[in-house]
């Protein structure tokens, strides 16, 4: 995984894809936010957002 970041940052600096950092940082959030709710007494809470 460590990889797989650090070859997306040096895509992203070397292409100057700027467009792609906020996307990605929105999934990384959502994708954080499913995770941490999986079994955890947060999730009704979660689930009234969507």
């Amino acid at each position: 995984m460590k990889d797989f970041l650090l070859e997306l940052k040096d895509y992203v600096i070397s292409r100057r894809k700027w467009l792609l950092l906020p996307i990605l940082m929105i999934l990384l959030l959502f994708g954080g936010l499913l995770i941490l709710a999986q079994g955890s007494a947060v999730a009704p809470f979660i689930y009234t957002i969507f």
